[in-house]
């Protein structure tokens, strides 16, 4: 089945070969989504910062897809710091509020580039 796609302003997305989004039937799955503004630079600022322009990103394509807010049933957040979970958490919370999807967060040791602080992924359910 071929789905339908969104793009992003990741520089990675051309150069390694994958979408922002796929819309498969009534599922939307968004990729990993690093803190990266629309010139490709990365969102400057601390964890939570950064977790705002990622969640930006990834509702974005979910609405260029025909999905909403409302839609997201999963939620995967990589932070490189512990020190920044409540951080993260707590703009997960402001933007998902009732909505509350199914959500992962994990420590790694890294990310593609040194200053992103945080990369985060979702997935959709259409109603």
């Amino acid at each position: 089945m071929t789905g339908q796609r969104a793009s992003g302003s990741s520089p990675y997305e051309n150069l390694y070969g994958f979408s922002r989004a796929v819309r498969a039937g009534k599922r939307i799955l968004v990729s990993g989504t690093a803190p990266v503004e629309a010139d490709g630079s990365s969102t400057p600022g601390d964890a939570a910062a950064q977790a705002r322009r990622c969640f930006a990103i990834i509702l974005k394509a979910i609405e260029e897809l025909g999905g909403s807010t409302a839609d997201v049933v999963r939620t995967r957040m990589y932070i490189v710091d512990p020190a920044d979970a409540d951080a993260v958490g707590q703009v997960h919370g402001e933007i998902f509020g009732a909505v509350r999807p199914a959500a992962t967060m994990v420590v790694v040791k890294a990310l593609l580039r040194c200053e992103w602080l945080v990369e985060i992924e979702a997935e959709a359910l259409v109603r």
